[in-house]
This record gives structure tokens, C-alpha cells and sequence, in this order.
């Protein structure tokens, strides 16, 4: 698979079906996806960021690498008191594969270890890619196998994790991942709702790849799971310099110091209330979290933003009220209890 990472950072085992798929619009997209069509079986056209929305991106990157940076020093201390010298980074693309990348940086950074670094897919109702799970498990022991996400919405993916992994005996489904507000992982850098600059955008800050792609007629038995390199956006891309940013504040070598004690309510639990408050039976539709708020406006068609009251005016949501501002959708102030922001997706009969 063509990327504009390194060779020398990941392995993406994506099959590379650039030209074979025509990209269709976001509101296309939802009318296809709420009427039963997977949305794995299409990719999207990229969104095209205003001049505005890259100041606010320029600013999150500016403002908050540090806290990332300290959730991917925490997190990968923790991975490497859990499986030692020998741990296999799989990152599930494409929002982990950057954080794959940063928790090799930091280790080789750190122990002066070469930790390899896979970046494979995983589809919520379709599963893990199996040939490439065998392709690493072909090269590597099953116990040293780390997957690696971005961050935890409501747990979906760590559920359908849990569930494909079953049939892979010694394969732990335990997910590190950066930012866990829904309370499901120990295995996190941090368990608030931060922002990560990465999740502001699309493949121009992850190595140009599209999100993954997964149809009959173009991902055959034996395949990989597919993805498209816009290699036409080159000149737009940040992947390195996002990588480099959050690099440049690896001061953090210190052991993690997790004193998470838990909220009075649990993510999904927040989640249902947020449907039964609204009258929305099928919570997919409901993206917990700042990086899942970033991802509805940027590639769903969104119904409205919730934003924790106290977070109205926070520069961290800066990106999320200047997306929702250029795409007219509305902001309400809610007692969101684990998550900053929450974004809701239009129904069927409303697009």
C-alpha cells in the first residue's frame, strides 16, 4: 500500500485500490448507509478544509501536542510493562495508524527498542482483516501482538475486536489507545476527552491513505482490505509534520500516574441516555467524544453538536464550532458527564 509514512514507521497491510472506486459524496453516502448499504463499500470524497478550519487545526496542533504527547508517553509505558522488549504494534487504520507511529517513536526513543509497527483494518460489522492478522501472525508470536487506536468513543471497535479475536488463540483484544473517556481500557494514555490533532483531519495527516474499503467485487477472498492513496494531495500533506510536532515533546519519561477512579456513569450508559433524551433508536448514530464529533462533521452528514457546558468557549473545541459554523449545523450546550462534545447524525427521513 502507498502511503506518505516512512517504510521504515509502518507496514500498512492494505490492498492499494487507488482508481478502482469512484469516491461519492457525504450526503450520497448517509442516503446509501441509512438505507442498509455498508459504509465500508464506499469511500468518501475528502473533505476540503477552509482556510479558517486549517487556522484552527494550525492552533490544535500548536496547543495541544503536549497533552497528546504525554498520553502517548503514558500509554506506551504501559505497553511496554505489559509485553516487554518483544511487543508487535498493530494499529487498526486509519486514526491508529499515527498513534502507531508515535508509540514506535517514543519506545525507540525511550529503550532503544525497534518495536514493529503493522497498521491493518478493522470494520465495525464486518471484523478485523483476517489475512492480514495471519500475515503478521505468520512472522510473529501471538502474545506479543499490541493493537493500537486512537481513541475510544463508546467502544465499538474494542467490542468487535473482542469479538473476531476469539478464533485467534494467544491474540490479546486489549486496545492502548491515546484517550479513553468511556471508561473501558486501562490501557490508555489518558481516560479525559482530549483533543489529538490528528482526528481533525483527514489522509493529509494520515499518509494520504482513505479510511479502509471492504466489497466483494473489488477486495477478493485472499485480499486485504482495501484503501485508496491520493497521491494528488501531496502537496498538501502534514503527516510528517504532525509526527514531528508531537515527537518534539516526548520530555516525559516518567512512569504513568493513572488516578482514574471512574465517573457516576459509564460511556455507552451516556450514550443510551443521549438517545432516549433525543428519540434516537439506533445509537450509531450518536459519536461520542472529540475525535468522533470532529469525524461526523467531517464525514457524515450531522444533525447537531452537544457540547459539554462548561466547554462552550474552550479553544480545544475550536475546530468543532468552526466546522459545525461552516456546514450550518447546530451547537447545544448539554451535561455531557465523560465526553466534551458529542455529535449526532441526521436521520434517514431528515437528509
Amino acid at each position: 500500500m502507498n502511503s506518505s509514512y516512512k517504510k521504515e514507521d509502518v507496514i500498512l497491510l492494505l490492498k492499494d485500490i487507488s482508481g478502482m472506486v469512484v469516491p461519492q459524496t457525504t450526503e450520497e453516502r448517509e442516503r446509501l448507509i441509512q438505507s442498509g448499504r455498508h459504509y465500508s463499500e464506499m469511500i468518501p470524497l475528502e473533505y476540503s478544509p477552509s482556510e479558517e478550519y486549517m487556522k484552527a487545526y494550525t492552533h490544535a496542533l500548536k496547543n495541544y501536542s503536549a497533552q497528546t504527547a504525554q498520553a502517548v508517553c503514558s500509554v506506551s509505558e504501559k505497553i511496554i510493562n505489559k509485553k516487554g522488549k518483544n511487543v508487535v504494534l498493530v494499529s487498526l487504520a486509519r486514526a491508529g495508524t499515527p498513534v502507531g507511529i508515535l508509540i514506535k517513536r517514543y519506545i525507540y526513543s525511550r529503550y532503544r527498542i525497534t518495536a514493529p509497527h503493522y497498521s491493518i483494518s478493522i470494520i465495525r460489522g464486518r471484523g478485523i482483516d483476517k489475512n492480514a492478522l495471519n500475515y503478521i501472525l505468520n512472522r510473529h508470536r501471538a502474545e506479543d501482538i499490541q493493537f493500537v487506536d486512537g481513541w475510544i468513543g463508546k467502544g465499538a471497535i474494542l467490542n468487535e475486536l473482542k469479538k473476531d479475536l476469539l478464533e485467534f488463540k494467544g491474540v490479546s483484544p486489549e486496545l492502548a489507545v491515546l484517550s479513553d473517556p468511556a471508561g473501558v481500557t486501562d490501557l490508555c494514555g489518558t481516560h479525559e476527552d482530549i483533543l489529538i490533532p490528528s482526528s481533525c483531519l483527514n489522509s493529509t495527516v494520515s499518509g494520504l491513505v482513505s479510511r479502509t474499503f471492504l466489497r466483494s467485487d473489488i477486495i477478493g477472498e485472499n485480499d486485504f482490505h482495501g484503501a485508496v492513496y491520493y497521491g494528488e494531495l501531496k502537496d498538501e500533506d502534514l503527516s510528517e509534520s504532525f509526527l514531528k510536532e508531537i515527537e518534539n515533546k516526548f520530555s516525559c519519561f516518567d512512569k504513568p500516574h493513572d488516578n482514574y477512579k471512574g465517573k457516576e456513569i459509564n460511556g455507552i450508559d451516556e450514550v443510551m441516555d443521549i438517545a432516549g433524551h433525543y428519540g434516537i433508536k439506533d445509537i450509531n448514530l450518536i459519536k461520542p467524544g472529540i475525535g468522533e464529533t470532529t469525524r461526523v462533521l467531517l464525514r457524515r452528514v450531522p444533525w447537531k453538536i452537544l457540547v459539554r457546558s462548561e466547554d462552550m468557549e474552550s479553544h480545544e473545541l475550536r475546530h468543532i464550532i468552526s466546522l459545525a459554523r461552516e456546514k450550518n449545523v447546530s451547537v447545544e450546550e448539554y451535561a455531557l458527564i465523560n465526553y466534551k462534545a458529542c455529535g449526532i447524525i441526521k436521520q434517514l427521513n431528515d437528509v
